[in-house]
């Protein structure tokens, strides 16, 4: 009879832990992600990205920035060229943080909409701002080529400006991205996520 009543007992023991681990995926030990918690991951998961985009897009107008700034007063078509090229970089840069921040718009927890809305608005200026700069760069190649020294002088100025321009933009983007994922962390550890926002990113 011993080995009978350890082999209920046996089976008692298994059927409870397979009823604690009903549900969890192979491998899981904690229980599954509620939904809940996969709408306070998914809004981190966007804010930390944009901010990594925005970061990425600050450097690359700051890098263009600084080369046409030292390239002030020397006129030739290599170096308008090399600005240029800098000048694109700073654009797909931005480009590619206005993706970002617009998935993340459409991902923000509802007590950090605010702010993710701001990040959001700071990336579309960068953007505009890096394409305006990549414009009167190739404007800057074009009169390095077939213009007076006087003319390619002034595109080269348009360019520095335009350029100055794209790396405050793009700071001021990366700021707001910062201060987006601050808060959509604050906002996901101080209280349940209700949803996720479903507002159109502002055009």
């Amino acid at each position: 009879m011993r080995p009978i009543k350890l082999f209920v007992t046996l089976l008692i023991a298994m059927s409870t832990a397979a009823y604690a681990l009903d549900g969890m995926a192979p491998g899981q030990l904690s229980p599954p992600t509620t939904p809940t918690q996969r709408v306070k991951d998914a809004a981190n998961k966007a804010a930390r990205e944009t901010q990594t985009a925005a970061k990425k897009a600050a450097d690359e107008a700051k890098a263009a920035a600084e080369q046409s700034k030292v390239n002030a007063g020397k006129i030739s078509k290599a170096i308008a060229e090399g600005i240029r090229r800098a000048a694109q970089k700073a654009a797909d840069a931005a480009r590619r943080l206005e993706e970002k921040a617009s998935a993340s718009t459409d991902k923000a927890l509802d007590a950090s909409k605010d702010a993710v809305i701001a990040a959001q608005e700071a990336s579309r200026k960068a953007a505009t701002a890096t394409r305006e700069a990549l414009a009167t760069a190739d404007e800057a190649v074009k009169h390095a080529a077939e213009s007076s020294k006087e003319e390619a002088e002034k595109a080269a100025q348009a360019t520095r400006v335009g350029l100055q321009k794209a790396e405050e933009a793009t700071r001021e983007a990366a700021q707001a991205a910062r201060d987006a994922a601050q808060r959509t962390l604050e906002s996901a550890d101080r209280a349940p996520a209700k949803s996720a926002t479903s507002q159109t990113p502002a055009k």
